[in-house]
């Protein structure tokens, strides 16, 4: 009979990810699905459902190709922060798309947020501020702009939650899912606010009642379930949670300092504390372990993976062909050849602002650039400019959260995408000034934390500690003190590169919504 496995999936925003771990963290199988974003207009941003539904049922189909699937004792689902949630009907329809967190079509609602409600009310209840980026104002955008939307629906549910309702039948929200959504949950209470809800104007009846812990099982896999995945029926399917959280927890993250830089389609840089982290600026919800004592609060750019893969797409369609022909990726050779660039790229700066942008600078008309173009720059120097650009996007998120007077680790693990890079690393050592340590388990991130809580949960593994033993590290890349000497003039040039574009980004941002009317 073949040993015990659990299974951990994370639906990404640009790709669904699995691990097949056996109990004491060693990793058997991984298996990727990707797909892409709906962009209907600029600064849009939406996914249907099903796209996270397939992606998920063809993960654990591949981590299940040759395995018993009686050995698998649960699986878990954690997934990108969906914004407003899926709006679904009383018969638990997607009425229309999920507005993801990258959507910021919100400005107006924003503004009546600011307008209508006590920030300060609001920020002591929820622990956050208002943005675009938030769900509520998202799920306010929809209730104001498309009415006959708004009358149809019956519940909104995060992308890992619609995924376990598909999968088990049953409707539960976990807490690091709720937090997220900002205006409607009481981060000290761990339950929706109806203060909140009452003066924002929606319907406690719209979120889902049962809101769990991360750990806790919230369903079994129902028959359909199990056509839908070949998971045995009864299989146990826990809550799960918001990817940042349990990314940061598979790197060990447990206590008030720690700090783990999940470098993915977007970068979130998160701290964890126990109630003396919160500042509007920062975002914070209930972490993904404990009892919710401890909160996760991060600051971070809306783009970095997407940096790269935007590029790839766009511009670089001749490292795409001869990545068929040489049996490398594209990404690969854009590395090597950004690589042979001097740091700083000849005087090159890029700003990672291509979706507007989260914390610190919480603007969505902020834009990306390239400042200081010369006849002599190449695609190369283009391109390890905007890997520069997302090092100085981390080290202004990092000095945000310093400001908080949290004692942070002085090392800055880095999990996601961007590890597969070393030169990335480097970069984002010599531009911050800090030690940058990955995992051995390269790539994995998410999932492994969702495998980890399985085995918690199921009884395999004794405490949250032990995500050590599984969480195995490599030599920490450290920072080189001439490059990091260079890098701190740049970065001043890039602090004030914004200030000075605000104006301009603002009425850039005015002329392109009048065209697209």
């Amino acid at each position: 009979m073949m040993p015990k496995c659990l299974i951990g999936v994370d639906i990404g925003t640009q790709a669904t990810k699995g691990v097949l771990v056996r109990p004491n963290g060693i990793v058997l199988r991984t298996a990727t699905e990707e797909y892409g974003v709906l962009h209907p207009h600029p600064l849009w941003a939406e996914q249907w459902p099903e796209v996270w539904l397939r992606a998920s049922c063809a993960v654990i189909q591949q981590l299940l190709h040759g395995v018993d699937a009686h050995a698998i004792i649960g699986v878990c689902i954690s997934g990108l922060y969906g914004g407003s949630g899926v709006p679904l009907n009383a018969k638990m329809e997607p009425v229309r798309p999920c507005l993801i967190w990258m959507d910021r079509r919100a400005t107006e609602e924003v503004e009546w947020v600011r307008q209508n409600v006590d920030l300060d009310r609001l920020f002591s209840i929820t622990g956050n501020w208002v943005d675009s980026y938030f769900g509520y104002t998202k799920i306010l955008w929809i209730k104001h702009k498309e009415p006959e939307h708004w009358q149809k629906i019956s519940i909104f549910l995060p992308p890992n939650s619609y995924v376990n309702f598909r999968l088990t039948g049953e409707i539960a929200i976990d807490h690091s899912s709720a937090g997220n959504l900002g205006g409607l949950y009481d981060i000290h209470a761990h339950c929706w606010s109806e203060e909140m809800a009452q003066v924002l104007g929606i319907p406690l009846e719209r979120m889902p009642e049962r809101i769990v812990a991360s750990k806790e099982v919230i369903g079994e896999i129902t028959e359909e379930g199990s056509k839908l995945t070949g998971l045995t029926r009864g299989t146990p399917v826990l809550a799960g949670g918001v990817d940042a959280p349990m990314a940061t927890f598979a790197a060990g993250a447990l206590s008030r300092g720690d700090n783990v830089a999940m470098m993915g389609t977007s970068t979130c840089w998160g701290i964890i504390h126990t109630g003396d982290g919160f500042a509007p600026e920062l975002v914070s919800m209930p972490h993904v372990i404990g009892e919710g004592k401890e909160i996760y609060t991060w600051a971070g750019s809306a783009t970095s993976g997407a940096l790269a893969r935007w590029f790839r797409d766009t511009i670089a369609q001749a490292e795409i062909e001869q990545a068929r022909k040489s049996g490398q990726t594209a990404f690969h050779l854009l590395d090597e050849a950004a690589g042979k660039v001097r740091p700083g790229c000849e005087g090159l700066l890029a700003l990672p602002y291509f979706m507007g942008e989260r914390a610190p600078l919480w603007d969505p008309h902020a834009r990306g650039a390239w400042v200081g173009l010369t006849l002599s720059h190449t695609k190369a120097h283009l391109f390890r400019a905007l890997l520069e650009a997302t090092a100085f996007a981390l080290r202004h998120s990092i000095e945000l959260g310093e400001e908080t007077t949290l004692p942070l680790k002085e090392e800055t693990i880095v999990v996601g995408g961007v590890t597969k890079s070393h030169l990335w690393l480097s970069i984002l050592a010599d531009v911050t000034g800090r030690p940058i340590r990955t995992l051995a388990t390269e790539g994995i991130g998410a999932p492994l934390a969702d495998a980890f809580l399985v085995g918690l949960t199921m009884g395999l593994v004794d405490h949250y500690e032990q995500i050590h033993e599984w969480s195995r590290y490599k030599e920490p890349i450290l920072p080189n003190p001439g490059r990091h000497a260079l890098y701190n003039q740049y970065y001043s040039v890039y602090r004030s590169l914004y200030n000075d574009l605000q104006h301009d980004f603002n009425t850039l941002a005015k002329l392109s919504q009048e065209s697209s009317n």
